[in-house]
């Protein structure tokens, strides 16, 4: 297969790249940026991997390179947590989210032929936060920040299907591997300072970064799959326990917390993305019978810490 891949010099997709490449799959890396693209996948390491500049709030002749395409991966979207949440900022993660999907989807319906199928990222803020609940596929969305930017992001995705092309989206908790979240709680680990965040008792959906790059090529190649699908390990724990795990993995104490004011001084209101959390369940997506490589959280945090 022909697979586009938008956000290919992300955390999950370079890794999605190289499994897809590896797999025999030839692959259009859209990127903002030529030369870091072409840093990330040289010819010679990956001459399978054909590396296209787009602007993706914006039509272009990018577009044409879906055009060639059997799939596309949308996983581009600016940091939620990467910053204070300042007017300026959450119109940028919105449309960097809204807009940049509506721009793919208006490239496949411009495409004869057209890709077979879309797989779109959400995330689980879709359902807003619960220390007691629990989600899964059909729980309705939350009403807070982040519920609406994943309803606007999901929304831009589904006149896709007009096309006669299949959507999937996928509403991706926590992706653990050697960056992200679990490389920022690293140095505190190591410093004998590591701990819960916050009350530590918000619930930490996560998955290991491996299971979603298997979830996202199975939502490639299996057509049985349309709709949305919760992108989480059956696991789910709460924030103390997750931390206690990442202690005993890094062979340090997990006994000082980080108050939530100090987050708080720090983000503003983006701190609520690790101080409030969900307990989602991947029902829908157990049922097409996908096999976790880490379904439990303590072998998925001993070989993301293995080289620590």
């Amino acid at each position: 297969m022909k697979v586009a891949v938008t956000g290919a010099t992300g955390f999950v997709g370079t890794r999605l790249v190289e499994r897809l490449q590896a797999d025999g799959h030839q692959v259009v890396a859209l990127t903002r940026s030529l030369e870091r693209g072409n840093a990330a996948f040289s010819s010679t390491a990956f001459p399978n991997v054909t590396v296209v500049a787009y602007t993706p709030l914006e039509s272009g002749d990018w577009q044409g390179a879906i055009a060639t395409c059997d799939a596309v991966v949308n996983l581009a979207g600016a940091g939620i947590a990467d910053e204070r949440w300042t007017p300026e900022r959450k119109q940028e993660i919105i449309d960097s989210r809204e807009t940049a999907t509506r721009k793919i989807v208006e490239a496949i319906a411009q495409a004869n032929p057209k890709p077979s199928v879309l797989v779109s990222s959400s995330a689980i803020g879709y359902y807003g936060s619960s220390e007691t609940a629990s989600f899964d596929e059909v729980s309705p969305a939350g009403d807070d920040f982040l519920a609406q930017v994943c309803q606007k992001w999901e929304a831009a995705a589904q006149p896709v299907t007009a096309s006669g092309t299949r959507l999937v989206i996928l509403r991706t908790g926590i992706v653990l591997g050697m960056g992200g979240a679990v490389a920022k709680m690293v140095l505190p680990f190591k410093l004998f300072a590591g701990g819960p965040i916050g009350t530590g008792r918000q619930w930490f959906s996560w998955i290991h970064r491996d299971d979603l790059v298997s979830l996202i090529i199975k939502a490639i190649t299996d057509s049985s799959m349309a709709g949305s699908f919760n992108a989480t390990a059956p696991q789910p724990v709460r924030m103390a326990e997750f931390c206690t795990i990442m202690g005993d993995v890094m062979n340090r104490p997990s006994w000082l917390p980080v108050p939530s004011f100090a987050l708080e001084a720090l983000l503003g209101d983006a701190a609520q993305v690790v101080l409030t959390g969900q307990q989602v369940l991947p029902k829908r997506t157990q049922e097409t019978g996908f096999q976790y490589q880490y379904p439990a959280v303590k072998p998925a945090l001993e070989e993301v810490l293995k080289a620590v």
